[in-house]
């Protein structure tokens, strides 16, 4: 009975959500979003969220919050909306404080739809990495996060903890791990040591299934091209993709194509990556990756002063602009 019941709850996620291509298959799209400090007002015990209150460095007032909680969402509503209805099936996002912090988020009329996954991470600030989801498109199975390491006890550059979210897009099993590695102030060997474990979760996941479609996403912290993404056995072009390796879209748009995602000192990186197991890259049938997208919009960009060019940020120094995050979002498509 229980088997009957699964085959006809993956079929039914298998008819909704997506879009028709002209050659009949069905567009379904996975985003992630580095949100830049979605505090709520209130001090959470044992965090350092001061700067983000009333009375802290940025004066965090609840018509603040509002502000940027409406910001967020229209960006996430937007999301490939132009080839996929529907909008995205998953986001994964980055640096929200909190589960209320996200409450808020799903509870913006623009997005109302998605729910969330969230476990409280160990960051020193409370940032952490959460799952969005389209119920309609996506059936969360399982979901957990594991705790990083420390490279060499340093605990002041902690991985913010690696989100694992197993479920079922378009009648398939799809396995997400979601990311936030830690900052340029760190040297290149931690984001490194945080490639090295995410690769073991990655190994073990697919020796349990070798046939696993598998997204590996976050806000590295690194570009395509740096030794950590190697580490994690990212490939540059479908040709180069072997067993155990990634493939890393991002790399051929930023490296040949000049697109990113944040511009430090007028040079565009991208942080902000989407990475696909073989299985995911070299389907013969059912779901496969289709095509990538870094989601610009003309609103998203700062037209002039100082920061000109940039993505328009929630604050430029301690100037509250009113923006949306110093990161652009990215996207995959799937077909099927």
């Amino acid at each position: 009975m229980k088997k009957i019941l699964f085959s006809a709850l993956m079929l039914l996620v298998a008819l909704t959500g997506g879009a028709q291509n002209a050659d009949g298959r069905r567009l379904y799209s996975v985003a992630f979003y580095n949100l830049e400090n979605l505090f709520d007002t209130l001090h959470d015990a044992g965090k350092d969220d001061h700067e983000f209150l009333p009375q802290g460095t940025y004066q965090w007032t609840a018509s603040k919050y509002e502000a940027k909680l409406k910001n967020m969402a229209r960006v996430l509503s937007e999301l490939s909306r132009d080839h996929v209805p529907q909008g995205a099936a998953v986001i994964g996002v980055a640096e929200v404080e909190n589960a209320r912090a996200l409450t808020d988020l799903v509870a913006q009329p623009a997005i109302a739809r998605y729910r969330f996954v969230h476990y409280e991470g160990p960051d020193k600030r409370g940032i952490d990495c959460a799952l969005l989801y389209d119920p309609a498109q996506f059936t969360v199975t399982h979901s957990k996060l594991v705790l990083s390491t420390p490279y060499e006890g340093d605990t002041a550059h902690l991985t913010r903890g690696f989100l694992i979210v197993d479920g079922v897009l378009a009648g398939e099993r799809l396995c997400v791990i979601v990311n936030h590695w830690p900052s340029r102030g760190a040297e290149a060997p931690v984001r490194i040591h945080a490639a090295r474990q995410v690769k073991a979760i990655k190994d073990s996941l697919m020796r349990t299934d070798k046939k696993l479609k598998l997204v590996v996403m976050g806000d590295l912290n690194d570009d395509p091209m740096d030794e950590s993404l190697k580490v994690l056995g990212a490939r540059k072009y479908p040709s180069q993709v072997k067993k155990g390796d990634l493939y890393d879209p991002w790399w051929e748009t930023l490296e040949d194509k000049g697109v990113g995602t944040l511009l430090y000192r007028g040079k565009w990186n991208l942080f902000d990556q989407i990475l696909i197991s073989p299985p995911l890259l070299k389907a013969k049938k059912g779901l496969r990756y289709d095509h990538n997208e870094v989601f610009l919009r003309p609103y998203l960009i700062q037209q002039d002063g100082r920061y000109k060019g940039s993505p328009l940020r929630t604050h430029g120094g301690r100037e509250w602009l009113n923006g949306y995050s110093d990161h652009l979002p990215t996207i995959i498509y799937l077909s099927k």
